[in-house]
């Protein structure tokens, strides 16, 4: 299954991706908090950062941006300073097109300011969220020049991306006006809904993605189960002419309901250690829309479940973050590979390692190897080292027979398989692999690191030097301890085993 998420991520190519929605400015304010205010029984706040990057919407192209998708906006922004800012920052991002946004001065930009303490000057905590908007509908005029751009905007795209905040852009009239030209198109239509209880302003969307408060709130059901998942979404589905719904549950995964066939099936997630769930919803639909624009000329089309799991991945991944913060194609992957190796374990074989490293050679990659003969704190300090040198850290192992070679018969203490185990228990180690040979000269050249990692008491040339830094890469030398080895232990054992 890992394999082919990978495939699917790998197969993605460059979609078109039309945005519509409530364009906002985020403004962050960060500051230590060490002292109550004297004029009122409040807490004080040194600010020390300012923060300002695109919001609802705009949040959405910034995610759609990271996964290298081309993106148009459409939207409404207010003729005031936050208004430039925000179409600046739009059109700076790469492959983002900002044509589809209109200007009104009669509104002003929808603005929200949070402002977050550092508690002990280091966990952030938000503490008030202070918004400028107008949610009243846009004005027939304002609609009229977004409806100019609406044509060519959605027959340039793959798939059209709906993001309601019920700020006034996507009022009724608008929304069934952007869902009909993407059926007439031939484009489906992702909707991530606002809060209402009445879903009519996205009749005959393709897929719509709410969350499990927002099905209880638009369909008056209460949900304590499949069976009401089941009858809750089937009953939006139905009433609103929706082909396919996908109820974001958090740590539950999501619920996917496809009415053609009239199946649900819940889709589970990995459990995360939630940071902050601001921006999670924006990167499901980001993700959801990349997969769903996207081609797929070289590989077979992913099902809807299949596409499904990978957005659930994406909003996994971001929920680990602070704030909005776009996660990109390689993150998803490497997310992939960490799972199937926690499924599988650590060690490999040499086959099975470079097939994986054909998925991680984006990464750095660092190569370290030794016998590891009874594990001792030396190793644990060149190990740590070797992780800091790059992203992915692959031990080499010498197989029993190569560490008779090297050591003498009565070496290694440690079966190979003992030795294995023990070092992939180790959590900045990433990958083992097992080698026989005395030197690890054929399979450096294999593995092909970024990065070789050796103590600074190897003495002469390092093996696989030539290779490494032929293929760009660089050998670094750990300084080490002295008295910290594993003859050393074996010594000492020896002598006082002698003394009794």
């Amino acid at each position: 299954m890992y394999e082919r998420m990978m495939e699917i991520m790998k197969g993605v190519g460059t979609p078109k991706v039309l945005v519509v929605g409530d364009f906002m400015l985020d403004h962050y304010l960060f500051g230590n908090i060490d002292r109550i205010s004297p004029e009122a029984p409040v807490v004080v706040m040194n600010v020390t950062e300012r923060q300002e990057q695109p919001g609802g919407a705009g949040s959405v192209v910034a995610d759609l941006a990271a996964l290298e998708v081309a993106v148009a906006c459409m939207g409404v922004v207010g003729d005031d300073a936050n208004g430039r800012k925000l179409c600046d920052m739009l059109a700076e991002m790469a492959g983002v097109n900002i044509d589809g946004l209109v200007s009104d001065s009669a509104r002003p930009t929808t603005s929200k300011q949070r402002i977050v303490g550092l508690a002990q000057h280091r966990h952030r905590q938000q503490l008030m969220r202070i918004d400028e908007e107008d949610t009243g509908d846009i004005s027939e005029a304002t609609q009229e020049e977004l409806r100019k751009r609406l044509d060519k905007l959605v027959a340039w795209c793959d798939v059209v991306c709906l993001e309601d905040y019920d700020k006034g852009v996507l009022c009724h009239s608008f929304a069934q006006q952007v869902i009909a030209a993407a059926g007439a198109a031939g484009k489906k239509v992702i909707v991530d809904p606002a809060r209402l209880s009445d879903y009519s302003r996205y009749a005959g969307a393709w897929l719509v993605k709410p969350n499990r408060r927002e099905v209880g709130i638009a369909t008056g059901i209460e949900i304590n189960g499949n069976e009401n998942w089941h009858e809750a979404v089937g009953q939006l589905a139905r009433d609103y002419d929706i082909a396919n719904l996908v109820v974001t549950l958090d740590k539950s995964g999501a619920y996917l309901y496809q009415r053609d066939s009239d199946k649900g099936e819940l889709i589970p997630t990995r459990p995360r250690s939630v940071y902050d769930v601001t921006g999670a919803g924006d990167m499901v639909l980001a993700a959801l829309g990349t997969l769903i624009g996207a081609h797929y000329d070289n590989i077979e089309k992913p099902t809807l479940e299949e596409v499904v799991r990978l957005a659930n991945v994406a909003g996994g991944l971001e929920v680990e973050k602070f704030g909005c913060v776009g996660i990109t194609r390689g993150e998803i992957i490497a997310e992939l590979s960490r799972e199937r190796r926690d499924q599988r374990g650590k060690i490999y074989t040499l086959a099975l390692l470079l097939q994986e490293l054909e998925w991680q050679r984006d990464k750095t990659i660092v190569f370290t190897n030794g016998c590891y003969d009874l594990l001792h704190p030396g190793h644990i300090e060149l190990l740590n080292f070797a992780k800091k040198q790059g992203d992915i850290l692959i031990v080499a192992i010498n197989s029993d027979r190569s560490v008779r070679e090297l050591k003498g018969e009565s070496r290694p203490i440690l079966k190979e398989q003992d030795r294995m185990a023990l070092v992939s228990a180790l959590e900045m180690v990433d990958y083992v692999v097992l080698f026989d040979e005395e030197t690890p000269k054929a399979i450096i050249e294999q593995v092909s690191p970024n990065v070789l990692i050796k103590g600074s008491d190897w003495t002469g040339a390092v093996v696989g030097q030539g290779w490494v830094e032929s293929h760009g890469g660089k050998v670094v030398l750990m300084p080490l301890v002295a008295g910290r080895s594993t003859t050393g232990i074996i010594d000492k054992v020896l002598a006082s085993y002698g003394e009794k």
